[in-house]
């Protein structure tokens, strides 16, 4: 049987035949890829073209340098301290490993952090830049830059660590800043930099868009391996702006030294006329020294799980039933209501009766017959259970808001606690529960479901002393920037009438604020003592077990001088007992600093500031009482 296959062929034949088929398969090839590369340059090209361009263009951003901070006499709380890190741009076909390896026998990396560095690099996209090693000396940096040949994108680059001077004192004022711990992806590129820090708490965090800058950009054009191949062009970073604080240095740091004689403590100072924060001091405090320079593991987990919680301001994140300091919002509201009058008396046998319910006044004896003169004077809790009955809790609830009580305010500080400042329509959303009787009257002495900051009670004594909407800031203005604050709307009689009433309550006989009087002076200080209960039997109540825990708060709120007032004072002392014992003389001796070395003289500093943005707080609150 005959084979018909190609070796009966003649030769030629069969040469013809396949140079045939090896023709007609390039041919189906240049078709195939043609019509693909026509497909995607000029079909999809409009798609592909950025792509590309991606893939030949890198980008590196360049962060700024962070702004300072000063306080309101120009000394410099944070700065910028330049050091050297080691980076290395992860691509394709690079061995780590083995540039790891050299740069362990310069910068000491354990094999632990090896692995982790490579694993690191595993997990990022191709291009980045990996941080090896911080806070490299001169030395170190020589060694690595003289190896360069052998270490394949690895660069030295000089990168600023934040600092902190005087931290004891100004460490809750100033925060601290750190890595960004989650970007989104719509966030600027600058937030995905390995080496960005942002502020964590206090000013860092609230005037972090100021303080932080805008970044730079450096374009490389890079090859197929991700090497760059030349430099295109560069756009350079906008540095963050300065920031010169409100708050004075000086008294800042006799504050804190005085508090500290307590175990937990907050205290404001707050200018009445401009609204600057002069004091803010909250204790036990921190140093965010020891935070920029980097804690491991066990100190952080101290100093975050201490029980006398160091890390939280008191001052503006603590919240407190006020107390006997609330009695001037519950005077303020009943005679707006038209409930009272300044010289309507009010019989006080110690004993106030209300549905079947007994409630004390903290003097057992009782204050005989009070009008609100003696009552503020004396602090007579039946008073004002009397008060707050016939007002009711909404009109009450009103003008504590109306006072500052209750709000955040858009100055600076992030972090802030809003507080409780109770009504019908709360106690629904918050318990789904009626309102009831008893719960005003204990509300008209700030006790029961009241809660506030010491920064609040600071705002409601500058909003009682002047008469306006006075609001907060950490910022100093500038000389002669005065700002128009609105009016409270509040009748100047019933503003008299209680502030008489603060007057006598520091510089009358039974008086229980005296403590706060400043001996050999002629400054009258006004203000209002506060004991609240942290528990329902306290040792207000005559049980002593013992118990530091168990104690009552101390409190005091002032302004001075009373007849022209420049500054607003609160303090709270965590189970300080009474508030005309602690708080009062602790309050005293602040003002005695202030008289010293009034803050308010000290003119703007003359500092050489880059303010390439003006600084702006980046969280917003109740800047009026609305």
């Amino acid at each position: 049987m005959a084979r018909n296959n190609d070796s009966q062929l003649p030769s030629a034949e069969r040469f013809t035949r396949r140079v045939l088929l090896i023709g007609l398969a390039q041919a189906a090839g240049f078709a195939a890829l043609g019509t693909r590369l026509y497909q995607l340059q000029v079909m999809e090209g409009s798609r592909f073209a950025p792509l590309a361009e991606d893939n030949r263009i890198d980008i590196k951003v360049l962060a700024p340098v962070r702004g300072r901070l000063f306080d309101r006499a120009g000394t410099e709380l944070a700065f910028n301290q330049e050091t050297f890190n080691s980076t290395v741009r992860v691509v394709g076909e690079m061995d780590l490993p083995r540039i790891l390896k050299l740069i362990s026998g310069i910068v000491p990396l354990p094999e632990e952090q090896q692995a982790g560095l490579i694993e690191k690099a595993r997990k990022q996209a191709r291009g980045s830049t990996l941080v090896i090693a911080d806070d490299l000396t001169f030395d170190q940096v020589a060694a690595i830059n003289l190896l360069a040949p052998q270490l394949p994108g690895v660069e030295t680059n000089p990168v600023f660590r934040r600092n902190y001077r005087y931290g004891g004192a100004m460490g809750h004022i100033t925060g601290y800043v750190g890595r960004v711990e989650r970007h989104a992806l719509d966030d600027d590129l600058l937030m995905r930099l390995s080496t960005l820090k942002v502020g964590k708490s206090g000013v860092e965090r609230g005037l972090e868009t100021s303080l932080r800058g805008k970044g730079g950009t450096r374009k490389f054009e890079v090859d197929s391996r991700g090497r760059v191949v030349r430099h295109l062009e560069e756009d350079e970073p906008v540095n963050g702006t300065d920031v010169v604080l409100s708050v004075d240095l000086e008294l800042q740091t006799k504050v804190v030294a005085r508090l500290s004689r307590e175990r937990r403590a907050a205290l404001v100072v707050l200018d009445v006329q401009t609204g600057e924060i002069i004091s803010l001091a909250s204790t036990p405090g921190y140093d965010p020294a020891r935070l920029a320079t980097g804690l491991d593991e066990e100190e952080w987990k101290q100093l975050s799980t201490a029980d006398d919680k160091p890390l939280l301001n008191r001052a503006i994140g603590g919240l407190y039933p006020p107390g006997s300091t609330f009695k001037m919002v519950t005077a303020l509201a009943a005679l707006e209501a038209g409930k009272l009058t300044r010289a309507e008396k009010c019989g006080c046998s110690g004993v106030y009766q209300l549905a079947g319910q007994t409630y004390r006044c903290w003097k057992r004896q009782g204050h005989g017959t009070a009008d609100l003169h003696k009552a503020l004077r004396e602090s007579c809790d039946l008073y004002f259970y009397e008060a707050a009955n016939r007002t009711g809790i909404s009109p009450i609830a009103a003008m504590a808001r109306r006072l500052g009580l209750g709000q955040i305010f858009e100055c600076g500080l992030p972090q802030q606690k809003r507080g409780v400042i109770p009504d019908p329509d709360w106690k629904r959303a918050e318990y789904r529960a009626g309102w009831l009787d008893g719960e005003t009257i204990l509300s008209g002495i700030g006790q029961g479901y009241v809660s506030t900051t010491p920064l609040q009670l600071a705002v409601m004594m500058a909003r009682i002393a002047t008469g306006v909407a006075v609001v907060p800031t950490i910022v100093r203005l500038e000389t002669g920037v005065v700002p128009d604050f609105q009016s409270l709307g509040l009748n100047p009689d019933y503003l008299s009438a209680v502030r008489d009433g603060l007057v006598a309550a520091v510089n009358e006989d039974g008086g229980t604020g005296v403590g706060a009087q400043i001996a050999g002076t002629q400054v009258v200080v006004a203000g209002k003592t506060g004991t609240s209960q942290v528990r329902a039997n306290s040792v207000s109540d005559d049980v002593e077990d013992g118990i530091w825990e168990h104690r009552d708060h101390a409190l005091f709120v002032s302004y001075f001088p009373a007849s022209a007032p420049r500054y607003a004072i609160s303090c709270v002392v965590e189970h300080g007992g009474g508030g005309g014992a602690t708080a009062a003389p602790l309050v005293g001796d602040v003002i005695g600093y202030i008289l010293a070395n009034d803050p308010a003289s000290r003119p703007y500093p003359k500092l050489k500031l880059n303010s390439a943005a003006r600084a702006q707080p980046v969280e917003r609150g109740d800047a009026t009482h609305g």
